[in-house]
Order: C-alpha cells, then sequence, then structure tokens
C-alpha cells in the first residue's frame, strides 16, 4: 500500500498538474527575476552573472569558457530555482496555512533560502569568490530572497487548490 503522505499521493490527491504547475511557474519566474536581482545589485551584466552561477560547479574556469559557460550557469539557476520551489510546494500541499498566510510563509521561506545559499551552498561550492557581508549588501539579497520566496509562495497559493491534504 501506497504510502498516503508521500509527495506522490498528495500531488495525485491535489492534482499533479496543479503541483507542477506550482512548482514550474514558481521556479522559473523567481529564478530568473533573480538573475535581474543580482545584476542590479551587483552592477554587472546578465552573462557575467551566469558565468558567476556556473562557476559553483565549474570553478574560475567558467568565466573563461563562454556561452557554454553561462548557458550552464543559466541551467543551472534553472535547475536550483525549480528544487527550491518544489520544496516549498512539497510543504505547502501538507501545510494549508502557508498558502492561507502566504505572504508570511513565503517571506520566511525567503529568509531560509539566504541562509542556505550563504551559509551552506556557495561556501561550499568551487565558485571562486565567497559572500562578502558588508550591511548594504547583506540587506539587496536578503531583499531578493525575500521576493524569490515570495514569488514561490504566491505561486504554491494561486496553483494548489484547497482539498483534504492540505488540511
Amino acid at each position: 500500500m501506497a504510502n498516503p503522505n508521500s509527495i506522490q499521493s498528495v500531488a495525485a490527491g491535489r492534482g499533479g498538474a496543479s503541483v507542477l504547475a506550482a512548482i514550474a511557474f514558481g521556479g522559473l519566474v523567481a529564478g530568473t527575476i533573480d538573475i535581474g536581482s543580482a545584476c542590479v545589485i551587483n552592477a554587472l551584466s546578465p552573462a557575467v552573472i551566469l558565468h558567476a552561477i556556473a562557476s559553483g560547479l565549474l570553478g574560475a574556469a567558467s568565466f573563461r569558457d563562454g556561452l557554454p559557460a553561462a548557458l550552464a550557469g543559466l541551467g543551472l539557476q534553472w535547475l536550483m530555482s525549480l528544487l527550491i520551489a518544489a520544496i516549498f510546494v512539497a510543504a505547502a500541499t501538507r501545510l494549508a496555512w502557508m498558502r492561507r498566510s502566504w505572504i508570511a510563509a513565503g517571506a520566511a521561506y525567503g529568509l531560509v533560502i539566504y541562509l542556505v545559499m550563504n551559509f551552506g551552498v556557495v561556501p561550499l561550492s568551487a565558485a571562486p569568490f565567497h559572500p562578502h557581508f558588508r550591511p548594504a549588501k547583506v540587506i539587496e539579497n536578503l531583499l531578493a530572497m525575500l521576493l524569490f520566496g515570495l514569488i514561490v509562495s504566491a505561486s504554491a497559493r494561486a496553483f494548489l487548490s484547497a482539498g483534504p491534504a492540505g488540511r
């Protein structure tokens, strides 16, 4: 017998298409806007931001590898964004309060994203740089992650219908 709390069971009970739409829309929109936010915050072009993302996997060589590395950065950004959105959507399918209080849930999730990325993912990556924790940069990057969390949360709220799995 299938576990009634598995993500497959929850997705089937909510309409798998709605779950996938929430993940895809929230992840891709938030991930794309995040690239733009990084451009504004760091006063850099999208190509440089994408090379920086790729450097997490490829190291400093990503800055010398041209278009293929930039495309790898875009793919990695979207992959991470979809994973981040999937985690939120999985939780929101089980916890109705996350859909009802989507602003609070999204803001809290944005804070978690900021902490995980800056104190876990980036320091453990192959990127040839590490986050700088100057007050202005912390505030700018935290606001960008709050926006990311709010986009994912709004997407989950919009695509997930109320049902037995959310109660």
